[in-house]
């Protein structure tokens, strides 16, 4: 998990638009995100590339800018991590890769068949390649996990794993490098892979008993928690005490046990929120070595500035998440350096109320699921990277997993629709029962900011500092983004002050349930 910057000049006049503060504060403005080294190369006459380290695999031999020995020989920055690059070794000759870091498999893919191998990366990761001869490439996996934007100006184009790293008078040209694609200066931008695959090689379920497919996606689940244990370091898991981070915790601490270790899992909340009780319960279960942070209000509304700017969003829904969040990944981080989460699973079997009342046709609730998962990378994917990588910590996410995606999308909708007490998200629950407590396994859910307490604090906010007048004001103004809430417009006011040359409408997702 790193952060990533570059800029390339068609024009062959690298050495003018590094010039100054211009590179070098790109990466300045990224030290958050890669605390443990730094690398910087200039490539040719053309680009300039970037990184900001945080060591999780291959801690001595990862340093980045990768490749770059040779006349014609790609460079590369990666941001993420690539589960497969192991598989990967076995079919890609041995001297492509240069190093034991996963992110050498990106490298061995563009060494051997160019920008057309990276859809063969399985993982969460964007890059940005650059050659002596002027050819660059940048890159993002199909969900969007990790952040790309990229600020195409007159005379170069820049990229960032965050907005704030770019100058200002670059971000107003910011936005969302789009997820699932490549962009080269001679090609433009190439679609590689949709964020849910095509059902053309999906299995059948008509006919098949419940409990089997249930079975399956036990197993496609696990299977995914097992391989985002892949590090040099220890992973710990983020724990609510609900369905899906409780399930990730389970078959985490079931790896972990076997190999005579003990997961370490985090919780954070009010001093009576559901979130804290439920996941101390959780962790009791599993046996887990088990930190928690009880949050105050005044310690809640303290950090809300700074969220807002580290989130580079204003929806209140996210940063609603956010704030707790923010601790909960400041406690992970004083004992791992890496986390797994839940996101994602909401999505995929069908979590949320709205999905059941407004969408309850099953062909419609199927394009529903598919948009939102399509969405993630500027919602809950962008607050869990902001606020983990704000304190050196990275967070994966095994639901997000192509082949969890692809297992989840080929269930039938019928599977995903409410029980008969109206509890969402059934199959999913059947398919871990017995790894978990029969009460916390049918838990109701909560959302973050709800369960942890902190909407109650937050929501508020508006009412307290913003009058009916100032509100009905700002949606008057030209340009004005649509607000929702007079919570919404103190979070916009934060997020003007943060990213002053950003264009909202360029960069940000809204939530359709908020």
């Amino acid at each position: 998990m790193c952060g990533i910057a570059a800029i390339h000049s068609p024009d062959g006049d690298i050495a003018t638009e590094c010039s100054g503060a211009g590179a070098e504060g790109m990466l300045d403005r990224l030290a958050h995100r890669g605390p443990d080294d730094k690398g910087v190369r200039t490539v040719g006459g053309h680009s300039w590339l970037g990184h900001r380290r945080l060591s999780i695999v291959d801690l001595d031999g990862g340093h980045q800018p990768l490749g770059g020995t040779g006349d014609s020989d790609w460079s590369l920055v990666c941001n993420g991590e690539i589960y497969n690059h192991q598989a990967l070794r076995q079919e890609l000759p041995a001297e492509t890769f240069g190093s034991s870091s996963d992110s050498a498999a990106a490298l061995a893919l563009l060494r051997t068949d160019g920008p057309g191998g990276l859809h063969r990366l399985r993982g969460m990761w964007a890059l940005c390649a650059a050659a002596p001869d002027g050819r660059f490439v940048a890159a993002r996996d199909s969900i969007g996990i990790k952040p790309l934007y990229w600020a195409r100006t007159e005379t170069a184009v820049h990229f960032a794993s965050e907005l704030r790293a770019f100058a200002p008078e670059v971000q107003r040209h910011a936005e969302i490098f789009p997820p699932g694609c490549w962009w080269t200066p001679d090609d433009g931008l190439h679609r590689f892979a949709d964020g849910v695959p095509e059902r053309t090689q999906a299995p059948d379920w008509d006919g098949v008993p419940r409990q089997e497919v249930e079975r399956a996606t036990y197993e496609s689940v696990a299977d995914s928690v097992r391989r985002h244990l892949m590090a040099d370091v220890e992973v710990g898991v983020f724990l609510s005490g609900g369905l899906d981070s409780s399930v990730v915790a389970a078959v985490a601490a079931e790896v972990y046990a076997r190999q005579g270790r003990r997961l370490k899992t985090f919780a954070v909340g009010t001093p009576d929120s559901p979130d804290l009780s439920a996941a101390r319960e959780a962790a009791a279960f599993l046996g887990t070595e088990h930190y928690e942070a009880v949050l105050e209000a005044d310690a809640l509304t303290a950090v809300v500035d700074h969220v807002v700017a580290c989130v580079e969003s204003f929806d209140a829904s996210l940063i609603r998440s956010a704030v707790p969040n923010w601790f909960l990944s400041e406690l992970a981080s004083r004992h791992v350096k890496a986390v797994l989460t839940g996101e994602g699973a909401d999505e995929l079997f069908a979590g949320y109320g709205y999905y059941h009342e407004q969408h309850a046709a099953p062909e419609d609730l199927d394009a529903e699921l598919r948009r939102t998962v399509e969405s993630l990378h500027g919602l809950n994917l962008q607050r869990c990277d902001r606020v983990t990588m704000a304190h050196g910590l990275e967070a994966r996410v095994p639901f997000l997993d192509r082949g969890v995606i692809a297992h989840a999308m080929s269930l039938p909708a019928g599977m995903k629709m409410l029980e008969e007490d109206g509890m969402e998200k059934g199959h999913l629950r059947r398919a871990f029962t017995g790894r978990l407590p029969e009460h916390l396994l049918w838990r109701r859910k909560e959302q973050f900011g709800t369960g942890s307490g902190a909407q109650g604090v937050l929501s508020p906010l508006g009412d307290d500092r913003i009058t009916a007048d100032e509100f009905a004001a700002a949606l008057a103004q030209d340009g004005a983004p649509q607000l929702r809430s007079k919570e919404e417009l103190g979070y916009y006011r934060i997020f003007r002050e943060a990213l002053p040359g950003v264009r909202p409408d360029a960069v940000l997702t809204r939530f359709a349930t908020a």
